[in-house]
């Protein structure tokens, strides 16, 4: 439909290489160099994600391998002492997992991995069971729409709803994202409203809002007399004629 939102699932890998908790530390390390991921999802018997490994989780046993930590960074780094012990998934994995539902929005999974500061998402579906898989250059693809679509989509549901009837059209202009609107409308009050629906519109990269209300009529200044004086014979003060005085 057009104008709805993407979601997960319209951009995700639903080719997805899972470990079970039982995978060994190598077995790990394989799959990830073959399939070229940086972590890999791990679920149990009925395909439920329960953790995920990552590189990071597998570093410290290299970390560690060669030195004894001093009792600072025992206490400082207690998680990280515990993964360079562990031989299997279930003691690496990162638990629970952050993962993503495969109909939420494009938006809203951005902001998941931003603040978890995670790279993928296993996308499950609503009792857990993994889906695919969800990266951040998944979520950027949004970004190569064509800029014709775009407009069209700004014009429909932006500009026709707020502006219906305008002072001047309202042009919209799209380049490499970047949405520009001009024109003059009735009622400026809707126009950062209109920036911001617009900045939401997918494959928005920026906008630029040039629109304008009404030209404004120069201001009479109430201190100015309604006639200015005339000087010289043939008239009083005001400006009436005058009569002349006769010898």
């Amino acid at each position: 439909m057009p104008g709805t939102p993407h979601t997960v699932s319209d951009v995700m890998t639903r080719t997805v290489v899972a470990l079970g908790s039982g995978t060994t530390f190598k077995d790990i390390v394989k799959a990830m160099e073959r399939w070229r991921v940086s972590a890999l999802p791990v679920v149990d018997a009925e395909h439920r994600v329960v953790g995920v490994v990552s590189e990071a989780d597998l570093l410290p046993k290299e970390e560690f391998r060669d030195g004894d930590p001093d009792r600072y960074t025992k206490l400082r780094r207690l998680s990280d002492l515990s993964k360079a012990g562990a031989r299997v998934a279930g003691e690496l994995m990162t638990a629970p997992a952050v993962t993503a539902p495969a109909d939420e929005t494009l938006a809203r999974a951005a902001r998941t991995m931003a603040r978890f500061r995670v790279k993928r998402m296993p996308v499950v579906d609503a009792d857990g069971v993994l889906q695919g898989i969800v990266s951040r250059s998944d979520l950027l693809k949004v970004f190569l729409r064509d800029d014709k679509d775009i407009a069209r989509q700004v014009r429909r549901e932006v500009v026709a709803l707020l502006f219906p009837d305008p002072l001047e059209p309202v042009r919209v202009q799209v380049r490499d994202g970047v949405v520009t609107l001009t024109g003059r409308v009735r009622d400026t009050s809707v126009v950062p409203v209109a920036a911001r629906l617009v900045r939401a519109v997918e494959g928005v990269v920026d906008v630029d809002c040039a629109l304008l209300g009404a030209p404004r009529r120069p201001d009479l200044d109430p201190d100015l007399p309604a006639a200015a004086p005339v000087s010289g014979t043939g008239g009083d003060r005001t400006g009436r004629p005058g009569s002349r005085s006769s010898t």
